[in-house]
């Protein structure tokens, strides 16, 4: 199968899809009069930023390891399964983290929107573990990969305090 992608393309496509969270907490919590909301929104555009810096960290070093962007071995079912997840709408090019949370008409919409997508973001995380090579680079995807499912929790307790 041929995968379609270097390794280092899909970090990318790591860092901007953490960009785009970022982005998207970012305008939710300027669209909520909600004081406590908004916070968590800021704090979690902040980690979405920290996440990114280390995606754009690791598609560095790999690009002055290997100028190739590194091969692409994973087996042939993750390299489907990462082409499946790459192709869902969260993770399109075209998104607007903005307009989708403009789009938000409730408190519990903007939350349930965001679980969403966090999870979303911990499946296509979980494929790429299969491209992560180096004890290093999976220790901070196995990290990234803790605080988006320490994100879901967080979520999931201020949808619980809105209900």
């Amino acid at each position: 199968m041929s995968l379609g992608f270097t390794v280092n393309e899909v970090l990318l496509m790591a860092e901007r899809i953490e960009r785009n969270g970022a982005a998207f907490y970012r305008a939710a919590a300027s669209n909520t009069d909600r004081p406590v909301l908004k916070a968590r929104l800021e704090e979690l555009a902040a980690m979405e930023d920290a996440h990114r810096e280390v995606f754009t960290a690791m598609a560095e070093e790999l690009a002055s390891a290997d100028p190739t962007g590194g091969p692409a071995t994973p087996t042939d079912e993750a390299a489907a399964y990462l082409r499946a997840m790459a192709d869902a709408a969260v993770f399109d090019d075209g998104l607007d983290p903005e307009a989708l949370a403009a789009k938000m008409t409730s408190g519990e919409e903007l939350l349930r929107t965001a679980i969403h997508i966090e999870k979303e973001t911990i499946l296509f995380y979980l494929g790429l573990r299969d491209f992560v090579v180096g004890a290093d680079g999976r220790e901070r995807l196995d990290r990234v990969l803790r605080e988006e499912m320490e994100h879901v929790s967080l979520l999931k307790r201020q949808l619980t305090a809105l209900e």
